[in-house]
């Protein structure tokens, strides 16, 4: 009998908990997008694009966010430290994983809306092993999602401090990192300014 290869369990996690400090404090999680928040946006990429199960961290206006986004089916965690910037939502997200059985965490921003299901979909397929780094790159620059396999997360948690995130880490082990290119199928902005909501619908 030929042995098959058990499926890998992809988490989605989301870190939704900017405040959304030069959009004059309107939660990121909250801005509307084709009628819904960018939250559910989020999640649906995830979901849409294999990621099962899907971590949602939150932080500003938590509680507001869980009341408005549809959120079910999803693990919410609020990180309380939201303020200090992405890395501590980073660790958040990542910690709530440690001890499972998840293989990977792909990891998406809420204020990208360009990104969706492909692209998820595309990054999530260049798992391999436990060990395994993926980014998604548009026109050859690494940008997000990005995949970490479960044996890098200890080390990406330690290094993910203000805003940088796992940018450090990436930085580190850039021979190791899988590019994949999806910039025929989705777009990297992100929402931080008003200027950027032009590119809500």
């Amino acid at each position: 009998m030929a042995h098959t290869q058990p499926v890998p369990v992809i988490a989605g996690v989301l870190l939704a908990a900017g405040g959304g400090r030069r959009l004059g404090g309107r939660p990121k999680a909250l801005l509307e997008h084709r009628d819904r928040p960018l939250v559910e946006h989020a999640v649906r990429a995830l979901r849409n694009g294999g990621c099962g199960p899907v971590h949602v961290v939150l932080g500003a206006a938590a509680e507001e966010v869980r009341a408005r986004a549809d959120l079910s089916g999803c693990v919410t965690t609020v990180n309380p430290w939201w303020e200090e910037g992405m890395g501590s939502s980073l660790r958040a997200g990542l910690g709530e994983l440690v001890g499972s059985d998840v293989d990977a965490a792909l990891v998406l921003l809420v204020d990208q809306p360009g990104i969706g299901a492909e692209a998820v979909a595309r990054v999530r397929s260049a798992y391999r092993t436990r060990s395994s780094l993926a980014a998604a790159a548009y026109d050859g620059k690494r940008g997000h999602p990005v995949l970490f396999g479960a044996d890098r997360w200890a080390d990406i948690a330690a290094g993910a401090t203000g805003d940088r995130g796992a940018r450090e880490y990436l930085r580190a082990h850039h021979d190791a990192i899988t590019l994949v290119e999806c910039s025929d199928v989705a777009q990297a902005f992100d929402i931080d300014t008003a200027e950027d909501l032009r590119h809500l619908q």
